[in-house]
């Protein structure tokens, strides 16, 4: 598979499968207890790890979940010869990073409506951008990607 090239359902359904591999020994080599499940949802593979209690509490930091994300992606890559987009989920992390992001957007909305032109918000990876750009539009609100790496940002505008 090319990089241009959308990856196939199967192709993505392999690639959580061997995400779920790698992810399953290092859950045994921690001892914790978890429930893996997968998904593909718009064009990713999407794994998600829930446990009883707070077995997965530091797991579920957004630092560690991004980590092991990356760590898993590159299992997947090494595996399977091509890039991954794959998403990782930890005990419901990715609705409560979604639920910051609102917030975020919620009060660069309100220095927008005290006059200012725009509002920056912090740097972020590029999925945690697209929830930005998702969230600001469904507040009507015009949102642009700025800098490079790890210094990449949002910043929104009124429309």
């Amino acid at each position: 598979m090319t990089e241009n090239t959308e990856p196939t359902v199967a192709q993505l359904e392999n690639e959580g499968d061997v995400a779920a591999d790698y992810l399953e020994e290092l859950l045994d080599i921690a001892d914790i207890d978890g429930d893996l499940n997968l998904d593909v949802r718009q064009g990713r593979a999407y794994v998600s790890i829930e446990a009883e209690g707070d077995a997965l509490s530091l797991l579920s930091a957004p630092d560690t979940v991004q980590a092991l994300q990356e760590l898993t992606r590159l299992a997947v890559q090494s595996k399977t010869g091509s890039f991954s987009r794959l998403i990782l989920d930890i005990a419901g992390s990715r609705d409560t990073r979604r639920r910051q992001l609102e917030t975020l957007v919620d009060a660069a909305a309100m220095k927008l409506d005290e006059g200012s032109s725009q509002a920056s918000l912090p740097s972020m990876s590029s999925y945690e951008r697209k929830l930005v750009h998702d969230i600001a539009a469904e507040r009507g609100l015009v949102s642009e990607s700025y800098g490079e790496g790890a210094d990449r940002h949002t910043v929104l505008r009124r429309r």
